[in-house]
C-alpha cells in the first residue's frame, strides 16, 4: 500500500491541472494541488493564465485578431514548428 503524500511537485501540478479545472481530482489530490498553490507563486500564475486562456478561447474569433498580430503569431508558430 502506498504511503500518503504530503506534497506534489510543480511538474506534477502541471500534469494534474486539467483534471483540477474539470473537477476530476480525488479529494486527496485536490488538497495537495491547492496546498501547492499556497506555496508556489509560479504555479498560481500558471493556473491563472490557463484559466484565462480557457475563458477567452470560446470568445475569440479569427476576425477579432488584428491583421498585424495574426501575421506575427503565424510567423512565431512557423519558426517554433521548424525547430
Amino acid at each position: 500500500m502506498a504511503e500518503p503524500r504530503d506534497h506534489i511537485s510543480c511538474a506534477e501540478l502541471v500534469e494534474l491541472v486539467t483534471e483540477y479545472l474539470e473537477g476530476g481530482l480525488t479529494s486527496e489530490q485536490r488538497s495537495l494541488f491547492e496546498e501547492h498553490l499556497i506555496l508556489c507563486d509560479g504555479c498560481v500564475l500558471y493556473v491563472d493564465q490557463l484559466e484565462r486562456t480557457i475563458a477567452l478561447t470560446g470568445r475569440l474569433r479569427e476576425e477579432d485578431v488584428p491583421t498585424d498580430a495574426k501575421e506575427r503569431l503565424l510567423a512565431v508558430f512557423a519558426e517554433w514548428g521548424s525547430r
